[in-house]
C-alpha cells in the first residue's frame, strides 16, 4: 500500500489541492528534468543526432508498460488528446447510413473530431446521455451505451471514466459489443491512465489517447497514444521528416522516402524529440510505473472513503463505488443548496477543486491525505 508522497512535490503548505483532474502538480524530479533540458539547449553542440530518437524510444517503452502492451512501436508521442484523435478521424471513412456514438457531456477533444466527420459524411452522431436519476445511475448509463451499439455503429468514442464526475464505464463489455457489430472503439483515457489500471491486451481498443499533464504527471503539450492494427497503413495528419523510414540518417534526409516508420510512429507529432518536455514526461512515467496505478487507486480509495460516507450521510450525492473511480468523483449538492456559496467557502479555505456540469469534481492523488478530504467535506456541510 502506498503512503503519503507529498514530499516528492513542491506544493505549498496551507493549500488543499484536490484538483489533479485539472492539472497535476509537477514532481520535483520532473521539474529537475525540465530544468536540465533547458540548460542543455544552451549549448546544442552536445545534442547528437542519436538523441533525437533515444528519448522517444524510452518514453514509448514506459507508456507501453503503463498500459499493458508488449509492442512500444504501437505507441506514438503526440501533442495532445485532440492531436491523437485527429489522426484516427483522418483515417476513418464514414457512410451516411452509419453512426458514431459518444457520451453525454463528453470532453470536447473527443467530441469535435466526430462531429466534423459526421457533418462531412452525413453520418449520425448519437449522444448517450446519463439517466436523470440518482439511483443506479452508472449501471443504467452503461446499459444504455450497450443497447445503443448496433449494426449501424461505426465508431464508439468515449473515455474510461467520465471527465466531469468519474463515472466508470464497463469497457470490457462495451468492447465485446463493438466487436460483435464491427465497430471501432476509440478511448480518451486522459482522466484515468496513470491513476486507474488500464490494460491494452484486456480491452483491445483501436485507439487509446492520453494527454500527459494530468494523471501521468507530465508537462503540458505532450501526450501518448496507442494505435491498433486498423491504423497500421494510415496517413498521418502531419507529414514530418522524423516519421519517415530511415530518418535516423541525417545525411540522407534528402533521399525522400515514401514509407513511414513502422507501427504507430507515423502518427507522431513533429519535433516530438523535444529535449525539455520528453525527459520530463519520461521521469513522470517512470515514477508512475514504480508506484503502479492499482496502488494509486487504492490509496485514493482509502483516503476518500470516510469523507464520502460523511457527505452521503448529509444529503450529498456521489456515484456508487462500483460505478465510479476513486481518483476522480463528482459531488452533487442537496436540493436547494447554493453552489456559489459553496464555491466561496472552498476558495476562502484554499481548497482547490473543479466545477463541471452540476458536479463538484474532486480529484485527489498521492500527495493528499484523508484529513484534507475530511476538511473539504466539513466545509460543504457547514
Amino acid at each position: 500500500m502506498l503512503s503519503l508522497q507529498r514530499s516528492k512535490f513542491s506544493l505549498p503548505k496551507g493549500i488543499t489541492y484536490l484538483n489533479c483532474a485539472y492539472m497535476s502538480p509537477l514532481l520535483k524530479k520532473v521539474e529537475k528534468a525540465g530544468i536540465e533540458g533547458i540548460k542543455g539547449k544552451r549549448n546544442p553542440l552536445h545534442i547528437s543526432p542519436k538523441e533525437f530518437f533515444t528519448s522517444g524510444e524510452l518514453l514509448r517503452k514506459q507508456f507501453a508498460k503503463l498500459v499493458g502492451t508488449k509492442d512500444p512501436k504501437r505507441i506514438a508521442i503526440v501533442a495532445s488528446a485532440s492531436y491523437g484523435m485527429a489522426n484516427a478521424a483522418h483515417n476513418i471513412k464514414l457512410h451516411s447510413s452509419e453512426k458514431v456514438i459518444v457520451m453525454g457531456e463528453q470532453f470536447p477533444s473527443n467530441y469535435y473530431p466526430w462531429q466534423r466527420l459526421c457533418l462531412d459524411s452525413g453520418a449520425r452522431l448519437e449522444v448517450i446521455a446519463p439517466p436523470q436519476t440518482r439511483v443506479n445511475r452508472g449501471k443504467i448509463w452503461n446499459e444504455r451505451i450497450l443497447d445503443a451499439i448496433d449494426k449501424d455503429t461505426r465508431i464508439v468514442a468515449m473515455g474510461h471514466v467520465h471527465w466531469a464526475d468519474g463515472t466508470l464505464y464497463d469497457l470490457k463489455e462495451i468492447r465485446k459489443r463493438t466487436l460483435e457489430v464491427g465497430a471501432l472503439l476509440l478511448i480518451d483515457a486522459t482522466q484515468s491512465v496513470g491513476a486507474l489500471p488500464f490494460n491494452i491486451q484486456s480491452i483491445q481498443p483501436d485507439v487509446l489517447v492520453c494527454a500527459g499533464y494530468k494523471w501521468m504527471m507530465g508537462p503540458y503539450s505532450i501526450g501518448l497514444a496507442y494505435y491498433g492494427p486498423y491504423f497500421d497503413n494510415g496517413i498521418p495528419i502531419e507529414e514530418n521528416w522524423i516519421n519517415r523510414l530511415n530518418s535516423e540518417d541525417f545525411a540522407g534526409l534528402i533521399n525522400y522516402e515514401v514509407a513511414y516508420q513502422p507501427g504507430a510512429l507515423r502518427y507522431e507529432v513533429g519535433e516530438h524529440s523535444n529535449f525539455i518536455l520528453a525527459p520530463m514526461m519520461l521521469e513522470a512515467l517512470q515514477q508512475i510505473n514504480e508506484w503502479k496505478p492499482k496502488n494509486i487507486q487504492a490509496y485514493c480509495a482509502k483516503i476518500s472513503k470516510k469523507p464520502i460516507e460523511l457527505l452521503k450521510d448529509n444529503g450529498f450525492w456521489i456515484e456508487d463505488d462500483k460505478y465510479r473511480a476513486s481518483h476522480l468523483f463528482g459531488v452533487r449538492l442537496p436540493e436547494g443548496m447554493d453552489i456559489n456559496k459553496v464555491k466561496a467557502k472552498l476558495k476562502k479555505k484554499d481548497i482547490s477543486v473543479s466545477y463541471r456540469g452540476d458536479a463538484i469534481r474532486v480529484s485527489p492523488n498521492v500527495y493528499n491525505q484523508e484529513k484534507e478530504l475530511m476538511n473539504f467535506a466539513h466545509v460543504l456541510i457547514e
